[in-house]
């Protein structure tokens, strides 16, 4: 089992930027995605940022367009996985959630661990 923990949301204002970071509870193998959802009140849930591992290294990294060029996704060596958000905009505001898919072979990416969620507000 693979149990993922947010941190770094909170308040915000417009043009500033925060870090989230993700912290992965144990190794994950050499075949796997990562990636960064949001859910805005009222709205569905959204995939914003995601990466595909395979064989060790990044096959790709995806954006959704709201967020290209302002957000950026990336993994350090100690299991844990951020994500950079600048230029922030009021309707950035939202719950992020981390994700994971585990032993992936394809690289069709299908998230089936996630994590609690942290609030990012911006104001």
């Amino acid at each position: 089992h693979v149990q993922l923990v947010e941190s770094g949301g909170g308040l915000a204002q417009p043009g500033g930027s925060l870090t989230l970071s993700c912290t992965i509870s144990r190794a994950i193998g050499e075949h796997y995605c990562m990636g960064w959802f949001r859910q805005a009140p009222g709205k569905w849930r959204e995939g914003i940022a995601g990466f595909y591992s395979g064989s060790g290294r990044t096959v790709y990294t995806r954006y959704a367009d709201s967020v290209k060029g302002r957000f950026t996704i990336s993994q350090d060596a100690t299991n844990t996985v951020n994500l950079q958000l600048n230029i922030l905009k009021a309707e950035d505001t939202a719950i992020y959630y981390c994700a994971a898919d585990v032993g992936v072979m394809s690289g069709d990416c299908r998230p089936n661990y996630w994590g609690q969620g942290t609030q990012v507000t911006v104001s």
